[in-house]
């Protein structure tokens, strides 16, 4: 349902119209006159169950704002999609909804022509919707242990993949024993059960991969342009590639998205001002590279790189060779481990690296810690504080002004359930079959204080996926890979395996033909918005390199 309210008849007669003629074989369009008739409307849906998708609202009626209704809206129905109607003089009403009620979209009157400038801003408000609507849900069961290693990879899998399911706790929901009692599938956990009723235990990402119908093999032997991970830089260059014409094969070794597809809201990306998650930016972003003709596998890992010029071979961990001429490495980086006893033994099960948006749930009314000080610390700290009854930000620095961006930092100070403490490290990580306890050490008093704690999410440092690549192209001492001016030595001579008199192109590494992007490339800007223009100037290097050599 579409709900449109605006107390001018004539408006809400063409809002409506438009909406119908766009909408309405998919989408039940009402209109309301005011923002009395509006919450009737919105009383009578709720009775019934149902979900309104969208809120076209105009700010300016004579009994409530427009914002006013939207904050009395969304706290009934916090999911539907927000735009709001203003006048020209009316845009600083529209940038303070932004902020009071996550607004979507504002939209000057008047929209004509509504092809141009209102369709397509509801059309990707309203996938956005459905994308993550969950009507009575009769789909694929998870039943595990709350907190645990295996449980957490299945979740995580399945959520990273954009795939809707239904966790059960065996410890807490009677029907996960019934669940696993009539699977007959014995004690291994978790226990995965597909609507067609089959049924895995403890499955590997591999398995979820091959039930799911996930492509995991390559059509073709030969591609123009193989690019080795799907995060923003990698997808960025899908796009471009696949749109121009090359023959375009991406991998991944878990899902789409990388790093930052985990991210529960990227609120500095150019374009969005009330923000996106990294798992819409993932999904619109895999759409449009497959629109494009671009192939995606995943989880497909890639172990070796080889040269027979002027060809690249990659080599997968099934044994599988595909042959590239231009080869793009985009494999992003994942955060350091925790350097502190019981790091390993936790991980998984209270210890997560990164966002692990999968556990939110999990961490209602709990003391949740945050292990560092850059965005995506304060990006996890923000959304896990709408779950936890209380956050802690643990910074080794002396404050959080050197490594996050100031808008967060704003944000954290006005979260009240947000603490951040400085000059603290964790030393020890201890409990029983989960994280129980952990250790923080204050550099400033020199104490060692132990706390409860069952979920810490760590976001420290971060090392680069290029193991695989050792003996082929070179590296920097931590792993990142060189490219262009950085090849070249103080003398200006160029690495010994450089075939070609030329110098590198600019993201080019030292095998003529092969180019990194993004997060695993030497002295990139660890930042979204840089790692999807890195992807997207490497594909006009590639077209370079194929033109001139």
């Amino acid at each position: 349902m579409i709900l449109a309210v605006d107390d001018d008849p004539q408006v809400l007669r063409a809002v409506r119209r438009d909406l119908r003629s766009a909408y309405g074989d998919r989408y039940r369009v009402l209109g309301a006159s005011s923002a009395a008739d509006a919450l009737k409307i919105l009383d009578s849906l709720d009775e019934r169950g149902h979900d309104p998708a969208l809120f076209l609202v105009d700010q300016r009626m004579p009994d409530v704002t427009g914002v006013e209704f939207l904050l009395e809206a969304v706290s009934r129905f916090p999911d539907a999609r927000r735009v709001l109607l203003t006048a020209y003089a009316e845009t600083d009403a529209a940038i303070t909804a932004i902020n009071r009620v996550r607004l979507d979209y504002y939209l000057l009157k008047p929209w004509d022509p509504p092809h141009e400038r209102l369709f397509p801003v509801l059309d990707d408000l309203l996938s956005d919707w459905l994308a993550t609507y969950r009507p009575a849900y009769d789909g694929i069961i998870v039943a595990g242990h709350l907190v645990s290693p295996g449980t957490h990879a299945v979740r995580d899998f399945f959520t990273r993949n954009g795939q809707p399911f239904r966790f059960l706790n065996v410890e807490r929901d009677p029907e996960a024993l019934t669940v696993i009692a009539d699977a007959q599938a014995g004690a291994a956990l978790p226990l995965v059960r597909f609507p067609d009723g089959s049924v895995l235990t403890a499955p590997t990402d591999t398995e979820l991969a091959r039930h799911l119908g996930l492509a995991t093999t390559a059509s073709r032997p030969h591609y123009e342009c193989v690019i080795v991970g799907a995060g923003p830089a990698g997808l960025a260059a899908g796009v471009y590639a696949a749109s121009e014409g090359l023959s375009t094969l991406m991998l991944d070794s878990r899902a789409p998205g990388g790093q930052a597809g985990t991210s529960s809201l990227i609120e500095n990306y150019l374009g969005f001002p009330s923000g996106l998650s990294g798992g819409d930016l993932t999904r619109r972003a895999t759409i449009q590279a497959s629109r494009f003709g671009a192939e995606i596998l995943h989880p497909v890992e890639v172990v070796s790189l080889t040269r027979d010029d002027p060809a690249k071979i990659l080599t997968l961990a099934d044994g599988t060779e595909i042959s590239a001429e231009t080869v793009l490495l985009a494999t992003g980086v994942s955060y350091n481990r925790l350097q502190a006893p019981g790091a390993d033994r936790f991980e998984g099960a209270g210890l997560y690296y990164g966002a692990a948006t999968t556990e939110s749930s999990a961490c209602i009314s709990q003391h949740v810690f945050i292990v560092g000080g850059a965005n995506s610390a304060g990006q996890a700290a923000v959304h896990f504080a709408k779950y936890a009854a209380r956050v802690t930000i643990l910074v080794r620095a002396a404050s959080l002004d050197a490594s996050m961006s100031r808008y967060l930092i704003d944000e954290i100070e006005r979260t009240p359930n947000i603490e951040v403490r400085v000059r603290t490290t964790v030393t020890a990580l201890d409990g029983g079959e989960h994280l129980e306890r952990i250790t923080l050490h204050d550099a400033d008093t020199g104490e060692d204080r132990e706390v409860p704690a069952r979920f810490m999410f760590t976001f420290i440092g971060a090392r680069p996926h290029t193991d695989w690549l050792s003996g082929v192209v070179e590296r920097d001492e931590y792993g990142f890979v060189l490219t262009g001016s950085d090849l070249i030595a103080n003398g200006g001579e160029l690495p010994a395996e450089w075939s070609l008199e030329r110098a590198p192109y600019p993201l080019e590494t030292s095998v003529p033909g092969v180019f990194a992007a993004g997060d695993v490339r030497a002295h990139s800007v660890k930042r979204v918005a840089s790692g999807v223009g890195e992807g997207a100037m490497a594909v006009s290097l590639i077209h370079r390199y194929r033109s001139m050599g």
